[in-house]
């Protein structure tokens, strides 16, 4: 294994998604991930379509790089085989609930009693000081309490979900920066620490950034909401033949931008001609902006638009990032061979680094497919 976390071990007692992608963060920057599963696996293995029973596709993306152990932490052997692996280990994570976490033996302090460099991370619903903190959790009740599913639909007449499990994961990619952050802290104190990853307000962080408002100020100034990314008119525009992604942003790319479309007098509209007038004239721009769009082909526009130099994009499908040119260009997508599913395309590892890349040397594995090579603690 290679990458900057090379050398760190982490017991992963996650399932689903949040977790996961966390963990998945850290195995693909090298740290060794034994992902420990009850003897029902993880329910992602069931997701759909798949070669074989329990390698499904939300698994396969979320799993590789790691080992895959079975222990039933109920028993006293299996956890007694837990605790000695998590006596030798840099992390534990795990997205029980505290409550089961304590009565099994797998809280911080009594793992932390034993080993007190041990991080020990909690991917939880909801902090554990709240009155909300024994609550299930899942990505559409999070949308739906953080306030994004509301901001989601207030064009279309009714809140709706964001067509991604963003909750998950945005809660995953915050808990893979904070196991980091805890290791270098240790560094410097030589202790460890119990670190909490909620889900909820994870997100309500993540949606209030710019949609705040005037609820920045006390008291507020105005409502809440960035204007820009709620006008109904904030879209893909159509082509005369399909869809086309653009935004100009600074005033020199409207300016450009019009002298393009040939429309001088929207260029010296006084609603136009500074981001300040903008900021308050969102929708009327917006709409202009489709209605200049719709007069043209999208190749047409992607051709005037190239040596622009204002922000534009043909609207992809999923399907066509496999051929997108930058991607190949760059790797991004990988052909891995799995020994029991055969070939499979993996996404790549976006973050670089110039001395210690991380890679993807391992597949997600079939369940319980590392009990023999992790030596006598098992």
């Amino acid at each position: 294994m290679a990458g900057p976390l090379a050398g760190v071990r982490v017991i992963d007692m996650t399932s689903v998604a949040m977790g996961p992608y966390g963990t998945q963060i850290l195995a693909d920057m090298g740290a060794e991930v034994i992902k420990i599963e009850s003897p029902e696996g993880d329910v992602f293995r069931t997701s759909a379509p798949s070669m074989s029973p329990g390698m499904g596709p939300a698994y396969l993306n979320l799993n590789r790089n790691k080992y895959s152990v079975t222990l039933d932490a109920k028993t006293p052997a299996d956890r007694d085989r837990l605790l000695r692996l998590i006596d030798d280990a840099d992390v534990f994570v795990s997205n029980v609930r505290p409550a089961a976490l304590a009565r099994l033996g797998l809280d911080a302090d009594t793992l932390r009693a034993r080993n007190p460099r041990l991080i020990h991370c909690s991917a939880v619903g909801f902090g554990q000081d709240g009155p909300y903190a024994a609550r299930p959790a899942f990505d559409d009740i999070i949308q739906a309490m953080s306030g994004l599913a509301d901001l989601q639909g207030r064009n279309s007449g009714a809140p709706a979900y964001v067509n991604t499990i963003l909750a998950d994961k945005v809660a995953g990619l915050t808990l893979a920066y904070a196991i980091p952050m805890a290791l270098y802290e240790r560094e410097r104190s030589g202790e460890g620490q119990a670190v909490e990853v909620p889900m909820f307000e994870t997100l309500v962080s993540f949606t209030v950034v710019e949609h705040m408002g005037g609820h920045s100020f006390v008291p507020p100034l105005g409502p809440m909401g960035y204007s820009r990314v709620l006008s109904p008119q904030r879209r893909p525009y159509r082509t005369l033949d399909g869809y086309l992604a653009l935004l100009p942003y600074t005033d020199a790319q409207w300016r450009r931008f019009f002298a393009l479309a040939e429309r001088a007098d929207l260029a010296a509209d006084p609603r136009y001609v500074d981001a300040s007038a903008r900021a308050r004239h969102f929708d009327a721009l917006y709409q202009d902006l489709a209605d200049i769009v719709a007069l043209r082909g999208t190749e047409e526009w992607l051709t005037l638009l190239a040596d622009a130099d204002i922000p534009h994009s043909r609207v992809n499908t999923p399907e066509a990032l496999f051929d997108d040119p930058h991607l190949r260009a760059t790797g991004f997508f990988q052909n891995v061979e799995h020994p029991t599913e055969g070939p499979l395309m993996a996404a790549g590892i976006p973050v670089r680094f110039s001395r210690t890349p991380g890679e993807i040397w391992r597949p997600a594995p079939r369940q319980d497919a590392d009990r023999d090579m992790l030596g006598p603690a098992l």
